[in-house]
């Protein structure tokens, strides 16, 4: 890597690789993440009733998952759209923690939220529409849980690096970053994955990357293969979307993978996974010192 192009994220002073800060483990309960473990979130889309949730949350723990994701407020591009059930939903997020011990992940939209979500959630996601929410960023800053920062759809590295740098200086430096892919030309699928995105990240900050097929591909069928590759380029883990009928979903049915589809990539991933870069590889040249 040229010296040009490491200076490009030579701004972000919090986020950024150092000889005296090469990476950073967020812990969430007994799960680390950047810590060597490939780390798997999985999860509806949207918490639609009791029984779909808690079906779920136990196939996906019994498929190895450590985190349950979920959503109780849903961003959705059409008003019409189901919205999602709010307060009730994160109960019920919470009920599934208690049954079947995985942490949660959910997103929060609005800085008026963040308090009422930290009840329930274990760790606060951006959603990719919020990634330049700044003031909801300043709120995450000064709460205590670790935030997943999804990059935004026509978000570069640059901008998705200066909203965690946000969130870095309002306070909070357990922040998990989200590669789920981005608008192109194309529309085959649902956004491009920038698999590069992964290597780049893990290069030039201290940061655990996680990947989202899912959002990436809006196909079913590929969300198992753009997984395995982001466990090859070396990402951190995997936020993923399960549900019991996905042709029933009341959001993102497309793309979201059966119970059985879900044990299957879980158990063609751990050859893949053996397979990613070691930290090593990684390392870039900061100042004229290897960080």
């Amino acid at each position: 890597m040229s010296a040009k192009w490491q200076e490009q994220f030579s701004g972000f002073h919090r986020v950024r690789k150092t000889p005296e800060y090469a990476r950073s483990v967020v812990r969430v309960g007994d799960v680390s993440f950047g810590a060597g473990e490939f780390i798997v979130m999985a999860g509806p889309c949207s918490v639609e009733s009791e029984r779909q949730l808690m079906q779920t949350a136990e196939a996906v723990a019994a498929a190895g998952a450590h985190v349950l994701r979920g959503g109780a407020f849903k961003p959705r591009s059409s008003p019409y759209s189901f919205q999602g059930l709010g307060q009730e939903g994160l109960k019920l997020l919470a009920k599934a923690r208690e049954r079947t011990g995985l942490a949660i992940v959910t997103e929060v939209m609005s800085e008026s939220d963040v308090e009422l979500v930290a009840e329930y959630a274990d760790i606060m996601q951006v959603g990719s529409r919020n990634m330049e929410h700044f003031s909801l960023l300043e709120r995450l800053g000064s709460c205590a849980r670790p935030v997943l920062l999804k990059r935004g759809m026509v978000a570069t590295l640059h901008d998705l690096l200066r909203s965690a740098e946000c969130l870095a200086g309002a306070g909070n430096a357990n922040i998990l970053l989200c590669e789920r892919g981005i608008r192109t030309f194309d529309t085959v699928t649902r956004n491009t994955f920038d698999i590069a995105a992964v290597p780049l990240l893990k290069s030039v900050t201290h940061l655990p990357v996680i990947v989202d097929p899912s959002h990436a591909a809006g196909i079913r069928d590929l969300v198992p293969i753009l997984a395995r590759a982001g466990a090859v380029a070396g990402a951190d883990g995997l936020l993923v979307e399960v549900h019991p009928e996905p042709e029933k979903a009341l959001s993102d049915g497309e793309q979201s993978l059966t119970f059985e589809q879900f044990t299957a990539m879980m158990r063609d991933l751990e050859e893949y996974v053996r397979l990613a870069p070691k930290r090593a590889e990684f390392d870039v040249v900061v100042g004229g010192r290897r960080a």
